[in-house]
């Protein structure tokens, strides 16, 4: 190891946890990720239901979207808060506030607009992606990346292709439990926080700022440097396509239900092989990373979600489904980057608020997105050339890491990052 990188460890003096933390701080973070995986994506379930309930096209539902999801861009305040009062209590309030609103979903929700408020209350924590932050710290440099994949995949648990039909096929329940049902996996996670520490690493920051030996700071304001603008702007610009190709993906529900005749059931069976296949996706692109870097992972990963989008729109029969479980295993391929990459980017400093300005910039994706799908749904309403656009999408990034070329990461240690980047 780099002498300057030793003498940053030995300053800081950052501690190793035991390995029985470790193991609960990956299974915890992953039962946080479940929910914000689940609320994130089981739209793709639930469009068809929503369009019902509220009598709505499809291009309606999408143009609604992009108005109250602007209200993301405030991201920056919620990821902030893991600079100014910790990991752990940043943690809790993005558990309650994901829990809490998928209650009100179910129970104060009898207008669209009513709903779209809750439903961006839910979707505001999600693309907070906090979940991260603790694992990247806590890890050992040489398995970070398969910590924090571990950590993703267990958040793609198929629970947006179990629930659905159980709840509404089987118990007969109103579609809105699709999205309640997280209040009630909301109650475990707030028993489970109570074991978490705060990081080692953000425990020498408060310690440094108690000594006066670093300043406090509120959302990076006055200690974002030029490194880190570089940084934020190549990271949101890649989580932005990958955002806006997310809001195609949504879709998926719509066109194999809607447009192909599928029924529940079948869709459900589809997406449940899709999110089997995400996961291996998310576990294998955290080996690549650790062994062959984090640019090659997400070269090789848009790459194949690219190819496999064009099939999807184009796919008959068999290949169908085949296409789709195909496209959840380079989405989880080419996501398991950003969940990666951003948080270890950044110093533990001002890491929470890079994060936040970082996310806050890609939710741009979220005014873009359903208003680029709105215009393609009437555009191309039988959805071929839909996902066309899509794989054109995900290309973007390669163009993105070979012009400006980020620092490669791979088995750093966080200060050594922080140091050669």
């Amino acid at each position: 190891m780099d002498t300057t990188v030793q003498n940053l460890k030995a300053s800081v003096k950052i501690k190793a946890r035991s390995r029985n933390y470790l193991v609960y701080m990956i299974i915890f973070m992953g039962l946080v990720a479940i929910m914000d995986q689940y609320l994130s994506t089981v739209k793709t379930t639930a469009i068809p239901y929503i369009l019902e309930e509220y009598n709505l096209t499809a291009s309606r539902f999408s143009y609604l979207e992009a108005l109250y999801l602007a209200f993301t861009f405030l991201i920056f305040l919620l990821n902030g808060l893991t600079d100014i009062i910790g990991r752990k209590w940043s943690i809790l309030i993005l558990i309650l506030i994901m829990g809490v609103s998928s209650f009100l979903m179910l129970f104060f929700t009898p207008t669209i607009h009513l709903f779209m408020v809750m439903y961006t209350i839910a979707i505001f924590a999600t693309v907070s992606n906090m979940w991260t932050i603790p694992v990247s710290e806590e890890s050992p440099a040489n398995k970070r990346a398969k910590y924090i994949a571990v950590v993703y995949i267990i958040g793609l648990i198929p629970l947006q292709a179990l629930l659905p039909p159980l709840i509404v096929d089987t118990l007969g329940l109103s579609w809105k439990w699709i999205y309640g049902v997280m209040f009630i996996f909301m109650i475990p996670l707030v028993i489970m926080w109570f074991f978490m520490k705060e990081t080692s690493r953000f425990q020498v920051i408060q310690a440094e700022r108690k000594s006066g030996a670093r300043k406090n700071h509120f959302f990076g304001l006055g200690v974002i440097n030029r490194q880190d603008i570089r940084y934020i702007a190549i990271s949101s610009s890649i989580w932005l396509c990958w955002l806006v190709y997310q809001f195609f993906y949504y879709w998926a529900g719509y066109y194999f239900m809607t447009i192909k005749g599928y029924s529940l059931g079948q869709w459900s069976q589809v997406l449940l092989v899709t999110l089997i296949l995400a996961m291996v996706g998310g576990y294998l692109s955290g080996w690549i990373m650790d062994r062959l870097g984090r640019k090659p992972a997400l070269i090789l990963g848009c790459i194949g979600l690219a190819l496999i989008l064009v099939l999807l729109g184009f796919g008959q029969g068999f290949m169908l489904p085949v296409a789709a479980a195909f496209v959840g295993f380079f989405t989880s391929f080419t996501y398991t980057w950003i969940v990666v990459y951003i948080p270890e980017v950044f110093p533990t400093e001002r890491r929470g608020a890079c994060m936040g300005w970082t996310t806050t910039i890609a939710r741009i994706s979220y005014v873009i997105g359903p208003l680029l799908v709105g215009f393609l749904l009437n555009l191309f309403p039988t959805m071929e050339w839909f996902w066309v656009i899509g794989a054109l999408i995900m290309l973007i990034p390669i163009a993105i890491v070979s012009l400006f070329n980020p620092s490669e990461t791979k088995t750093q240690e966080l200060e050594a990052i922080e140091v050669g980047r």
